[in-house]
């Protein structure tokens, strides 16, 4: 048994950047705070579960809440029955809007658990139990280790169940991220059902042409190249029937000066890279985003955001 309380911070994630559809993530400066704290006391609730912030009216503050369902996970690998557990959460990442929000709530139970039961699961284990609890590994990936990161599913030889390989790369310098979020939410489960089982040559060709020049142009800092590299076939073409308005987001971004756009994760958020200098360059963006979105009679906010180095942190 480890401590009594823990405090863990983790970042809102980007996750696809375009063309890199379940591979790549960004961790963003952006945060929900997961505070857990075991008792032995007889008299209090057994569980309680306060909410701040985004979902505080609907989030259950129950046995089903995402961040409990994670956390007794943990508890249950190593037999822990805490008397009382009292969480409480404080959401910044708007839920259902592309920013990861379900990554962020999984990783900070399993993280703040794992802490609780003295951190014998190592960062990898969290990882492919994040990974596998929400799906796929892009989002995890970023919030658990910050920064840019690549992530692959294996399957080793030989061996049950799948590993996940990931690489974090240097956060791309003198970037800003704006980030406009419509009014309304997707399920990422709908934008899943919307996608094709399976895609012509030619769309596979150009997907992977993009990812590979979106990863060069941020590794070498080639930003004019964004525009073409963030451009994908594979996901963002069928998704725009759920987010009205899309195409037009992209083009008014475009044109207000971001070097490159796309979805944000499964959308229904806009993600828009535009240089950090300078900073009126982000604002404009985002307006011309929102405006964009209005045209489609579609209420919408921006935020800009720097880019997340440290991923998933006990403070």
């Amino acid at each position: 048994m480890g401590m009594k309380r823990v405090k863990v911070r983790v970042p809102a994630t980007t996750a696809n950047l375009g063309p890199g559809f379940d591979v790549l993530a960004l961790a963003l400066r952006l945060y929900n705070t997961v505070e857990m704290e075991v008792g032995s006391g007889k008299s209090e609730k057994k569980l309680q579960i306060d909410i701040v912030g985004e979902g505080e009216d609907n989030l259950p503050r129950d046995r089903r809440n995402i961040v409990y369902r994670a956390a007794k996970l943990v508890f249950d690998r190593f037999h822990f029955a805490p008397r009382t557990l009292h969480i409480k959460l404080v959401n910044r990442i708007p839920l259902a809007s592309g920013l990861g929000s379900s990554a962020a709530a999984r990783i900070g139970g399993l993280a703040s658990a794992n802490r609780l039961c003295g951190g014998r699961l190592s960062r990898e284990e969290l990882l492919n139990l994040a990974a596998e609890i929400e799906g796929h590994a892009d989002n995890v990936s970023a919030a658990m280790v910050g920064g840019l990161t690549v992530s692959c599913i294996s399957s080793p030889k030989g061996r049950k169940g799948k590993k996940i390989e990931i690489v974090k790369l240097d956060p791309p310098g003198n970037l800003s991220c704006v980030v406009c979020i419509p009014n309304f939410q997707i399920m990422t489960s709908r934008a899943r059902k919307i996608l094709p089982r399976t895609v012509k040559f030619e769309q596979a060709v150009f997907t992977s042409s993009r990812v590979a020049m979106l990863l060069a142009a941020l590794i070498r800092k080639r930003y004019e190249l964004l525009g073409m590299a963030m451009e994908d076939r594979l996901h963002q073409p069928y998704r725009r029937r759920l987010v009205k308005g899309m195409e037009v987001v992209f083009e008014e971004a475009l044109r207000a000066g971001a070097l490159g756009v796309s979805l944000s994760g499964a959308g229904p958020s806009i993600l828009a890279f535009t240089a950090s200098s300078p900073p009126s360059c982000a604002e404009k963006v985002g307006k011309a985003m929102r405006k964009a979105f209005a045209k489609h009679k579609v209420e919408s906010r921006y935020l800009v955001l720097g880019i997340d180095k440290q991923g998933t942190k006990i403070v």
